[in-house]
């Protein structure tokens, strides 16, 4: 059985899984800016690191940067698209949820589908189906 204890004696929820105890890894411009700032603090003053060094690690940082953005308007335009279908969304703790996709939430960053009020990561779809629509009505022939 797994221990549910941290290094610091705190108990976890039975209920949790496994991606919810992990830490989250994520390197944004402010920790980028922490390593430079420590990099040049520790560095040796008689062999000092080159500027190309710097320059290379600031643009792949820099893509690294524009990649997660193409990532987040890719997500939302997949959101986008699904609004007035029909899909199926995985939800850990309880069966699968099933509706309309009624709009798109994008509060926190990341693109979250409503459903019967209730907003749900769009990467936790499983299924889409087009949504049924009534055929129009046609006029009795006389």
């Amino acid at each position: 059985m797994i221990d549910q204890t941290s290094n610091v004696g705190a108990t976890l929820p039975a209920s949790w899984t496994y991606a919810e105890r992990m830490p989250v890894q994520k390197l944004g411009q402010d920790e980028f800016i922490k390593i430079l700032v420590t990099q040049l603090t520790a560095q040796d003053p008689l062999n000092p690191q080159k500027d190309t060094e710097f320059v290379g690690q600031m643009a792949q940082f820099s893509a690294m940067e524009t990649t997660k953005a193409m990532q987040n308007e890719i997500a939302t335009l997949r959101a986008n698209s699904l609004i007035g279908q029909k899909v199926e969304v995985k939800v850990e703790r309880s069966d699968n949820v099933s509706g309309e996709v009624t709009g798109v939430d994008s509060t926190n960053g990341e693109p979250r589908i409503i459903i019967n009020g209730v907003s749900y990561p769009v990467s936790n779809v499983v299924r889409v189906e087009r949504a049924t629509s009534n055929p129009p009505a046609t006029a009795p022939k006389n």
